[in-house]
């Protein structure tokens, strides 16, 4: 038998999921930018050059890319899991 709506109640799981998903957002932003400065120096004016510097801000540049795909794939994974759960659900679920 399915539930009517007024009897369904705040899924506590998809609550919990949801201040996960917003802590985590606040936090990844720190490694998310804690390459942009050095990044910034790199990648603006010369502050070393010659192959070495390249190589340098090269790799600099593809680890900041590999750091933010992970932070954000973290947080795509939780927001996949939170559309997975239902809002609400009935009182005996919980």
């Amino acid at each position: 038998m399915n539930p009517h709506p007024e009897d369904l109640v705040p899924n506590p799981r998809r609550q919990v999921l949801e201040q996960t998903l917003v802590e985590v957002k606040a936090r990844v932003a720190i490694p998310e930018a804690a390459l942009d400065p050095a990044h910034g120096q790199f990648t603006g004016r010369p502050v070393w050059v010659g192959p070495t510097a390249r190589r340098f801000a090269e790799d600099l540049s593809a680890r900041r890319v590999r750091l933010r795909q992970a932070t954000r794939a973290l947080v795509d994974a939780l927001e996949d899991e939170l559309r997975s759960i239902p809002p609400k659900v009935p009182p005996s679920a919980v």
